[in-house]
């Protein structure tokens, strides 16, 4: 008789129950195992986690060693990117450093140097100004700027101005421009700006530079009014290039006086007064002068002048 389908889902055959019974026992025997090693070793999970973080300890670890030993060995490398500026100190020196090899004692001016700037114009009058060389019947002179005046030295210096145009005359400094007046500027007498440009312009671009003409005067010596052997100051007038020293013959030696904005040499305690007087211009050469006596506001001829350059 057949058995109902109800019955068969109740049902286990032989073979099945022995597959369950075995993994039954298998199951069983892992976790004596288990429990065993846990029994035996009581540190067991610590080393569980121990070699389970291993692997990513080895990267973390191996990763520095690696990068920083060996990136800051190239770092030296930069250091010796500085070094290539030397070359650029050793480069050839300015166009005027020449120049003053043959004038060592030139200041801001020198010659050989052609100098920029702009030109414009004033009444120059009897032709006197700061440099005090008295009124003269040479209206060629020029004013210059504060700056390139450098307290008076350039008192004296012939320059030839030069304008776009090719126009050119040359001039005597006596007087000085002062702020606004900029680095480079002169300001012409109106006869020698005319020699460039018609007045109605007012401004021009110019170079110039500076000269060691041909001049018929010697060079002479005044002494300020109010000087005497126990205070005096002393100027040169006429000298071909421009003043670099001038000292007085003392009891001590040769003593340089101190070059004043308005072109007087002081000696304020009346050292050299009325004794020999030692004249040096831009280019190093002295010339002497004897026997001139303190004469204030007067100019004494010395039969002397610098060479020609």
């Amino acid at each position: 008789m057949a058995s109902s389908p109800r019955s068969r889902p109740h049902r286990r055959s032989p073979g099945k129950r022995r597959t369950a019974l075995v993994s039954a026992a298998v199951v069983a025997a892992v976790a004596v195992a288990v429990c065993l090693v846990v029994a035996l070793r009581p540190d067991g999970e610590t080393k569980a986690v121990a070699s389970t973080a291993t692997p990513a300890a080895t990267t973390r670890s191996a990763t520095p060693h690696s990068t920083p030993t060996q990136k800051p060995k190239p770092t030296p490398e930069p250091t010796s990117t500085p070094k290539k500026p030397k070359p650029t100190k050793a480069s050839p020196t300015p166009t005027p450093r020449p120049a003053s090899a043959s004038a060592p004692l030139a200041g801001r001016i020198r010659p050989g140097v052609d100098y920029k700037g702009t030109a414009t114009f004033y009444d120059a009058g009897d032709g006197d100004g700061a440099c005090l060389f008295g009124p003269t019947d040479d209206v060629m002179t020029a004013a210059m700027n504060t700056t390139d005046y450098e307290t008076s030295k350039a008192c004296g210096a012939y320059v030839q101005v030069r304008a776009a145009s090719g126009a050119t005359v040359t001039v005597r400094i006596t007087n000085e421009c002062p702020l606004p007046c900029a680095p480079g500027q002169l300001d012409l007498s109106a006869q020698a700006f005319a020699r460039l440009a018609a007045p109605v312009t007012g401004q021009i671009p110019i170079t110039w530079r500076l000269l060691s003409p041909a001049v018929s005067e010697k060079i002479s010596v005044r002494y300020k009014t109010g000087s005497s052997r126990y205070w005096c100051e002393i100027q040169a007038v006429g000298h071909r290039n421009p003043l670099a020293r001038l000292e007085v013959r003392t009891a001590g030696g040769w003593q340089r006086l101190t070059r004043t904005e308005y072109n007087y040499f002081l000696s304020e305690q009346g050292a050299g007064c009325g004794a020999a007087i030692r004249l040096t211009d831009i280019y190093g050469e002295t010339l002497t002068v004897d026997g001139l006596a303190i004469r204030p506001d007067v100019a004494q001829p010395t039969g002397v002048q610098f060479a020609a350059h």
